[in-house]
């Protein structure tokens, strides 16, 4: 039998392992798998609480379907019918401008608009900065080859308004990042091919978008909305997972501290902090990249170094419920993002109870302000009551609410969001590149492709198949 020890127990680290446990099945196999996670629960930044009949999110509260990886684990976990698309009803966004709610013109995407009509229409940009994303049609493509930040990238082909009143506070509230620093070919690649291969993003999007009509008009439509959540709150996947695993396969509470590779006994040795030693014949590092350098360096320095590099950004939620009756106008949509140049405390709010059913009873709200980032670290140092305050004073400002809330909780993830800078995507290579000569050890988590549900989950279970493969190879 051989052991592999995966390292993490947020969603890359629990796909991973349920992944091998999937193969032994598959394959007829026979490895053992045992997950070491360094805090008393699994689940990393994923985390639900039930507050007497409202469900919280302390993490994240959904997953995208276009990115398939969570939606089949839901599938081979048995937990399709427990999924939940988003509330028709309730899909608008609105952006604050100039201290009031406006309306995200209908059918804007990200970076750009794709219905005429709607954007003319919109307050949110001045004519001048109309008329300048409109000339995006006859913007030349720049060098396409260059790893450009996602912030000139903007300025460049829809200019200066388009990027501070919509793009920097839709894209910041994915990865609570500046986005002058942030890399598009490492977050956004999609816009960047756009522009490889139609130059104008515009005629792109507005290609893309009629073929999206001709599939929904021929039947086609996605059985589920873009973003599906569980029934009882994300804790649902962590917790169906979590089951799946053999018993005795997990140690919580069991940090580890270093790595060793003995090359003539092919195997590695993983010190815990309590300086016990365990062997494995692979090894999963599913932690967030600073761990992973950690752990990594006695392995292989180089790798390691390029792992301090990635930084991290640090955000909290902070979750509220109240009447509906405190509200002077009751909300309409999933909720409303903060351009950082209108500098208010929060990044962003969601109507929790709106977006999906089954988060509050019929007759309250619950919503959750996001606060922190790269652009506002300063608030998430804040304590408790401070930062409860700040929201406060932005929803009475904004929303008029100026009632107790019912409840209030607090959720804060401490350097919990990578940052996809320039150079990312080739730091990565870097890395990769490097430890390649270990068949049987892999990296998983939401350091290297993508920071979402489906990223981890798909890199988790890529790591499974590739120890997996090594330990076959090696026999």
């Amino acid at each position: 039998m051989n052991r592999i020890i995966v390292i993490g127990g947020g969603i890359a680290g629990l796909a991973a392992a349920h992944r091998i446990v999937e193969l032994n099945q598959e394959r007829s196999l026979n490895r053992e798998v045992l997950l070491l996670e360094a805090s008393p629960r699994l689940g990393g930044s994923i985390a639900t609480e039930r507050v007497d009949n409202f469900l919280v999110e302390g993490g994240p509260d959904s997953f995208i379907t276009e990115k398939p990886s969570a939606l089949r684990l839901c599938e081979r976990l048995g937990l399709t019918s427990r999924l939940v698309s988003t509330q028709s009803a309730y899909q608008k966004i609105y952006v604050v401008h100039r201290g009031k709610l406006e309306p995200l013109p209908e059918g804007f995407f990200l970076l750009a608009p794709t219905r005429l009509w709607p954007f003319v229409q919109t307050p949110l940009f001045s004519w001048a900065g109309k008329l300048r994303m409109a000339s995006e049609f006859f913007i030349p493509r720049g060098d396409v080859d260059n790893d450009e930040t996602l912030g000139a990238f903007v300025r460049r082909r829809f200019g200066p308004e388009a990027l501070e009143r919509v793009a920097q506070p839709l894209v910041g509230g994915i990865y609570a990042s500046d986005p002058d620093q942030l890399s598009l070919a490492a977050t956004m690649p999609r816009f960047k091919e756009m522009e490889r291969q139609r130059r104008s993003i515009l005629l792109a999007m507005w290609s893309e978008q009629r073929r999206r009509a001709r599939h929904r008009e021929a039947g086609s439509g996605a059985r589920w909305s873009l973003f599906v959540t569980l029934t009882e709150g994300m804790q649902e996947l962590v917790d169906a997972v979590a089951k799946r695993l053999p018993e005795g396969g997990v140690r919580s509470n069991t940090p580890v501290t270093g790595l060793v590779r003995d090359e003539k006994a092919k195997q590695w040795g993983v010190t815990l902090r309590n300086g016990e030693n365990i062997s494995a014949d692979a090894v999963i590092l599913a932690t967030p990249a600073f761990q992973t350098a950690a752990v990594l360096s006695a392995v292989d320095s180089d790798s390691a170094d390029e792992l301090k590099k990635v930084t991290y950004a640090s955000t909290a939620t902070v979750s509220l419920a109240f009447c509906r009756a405190d509200f002077p106008r009751e909300p309409d949509s999933f909720g409303f993002v903060v351009p950082a140049v209108e500098q208010r405390n929060i990044m962003a709010c969601t109507f929790s109870s709106l977006k999906y059913p089954g988060r509050a009873p019929r007759d309250f709200i619950l919503l959750r302000a996001f606060v922190g980032g790269a652009l506002q670290p300063e608030l998430f140092d804040a304590d408790d009551a401070m930062m409860e305050d700040n929201v406060r004073v932005e929803l009475a400002s904004l929303l008029g609410v100026t009632a107790q809330p019912l409840f209030s909780r607090i959720w804060r993830h401490s350097h919990s969001m990578p940052q996809y800078h320039v150079g990312h995507q080739a730091r990565i290579e870097r890395i990769e590149t490097s430890l390649s000569r270990f068949s049987t050890l892999a990296l998983a988590g939401s350091a290297y492709h993508g920071v979402g549900i489906s990223d981890c989950v798909r890199t988790g279970e890529e790591a499974a198949e590739k120890v997996v493969a090594g330990l076959s190879s090696s026999r």
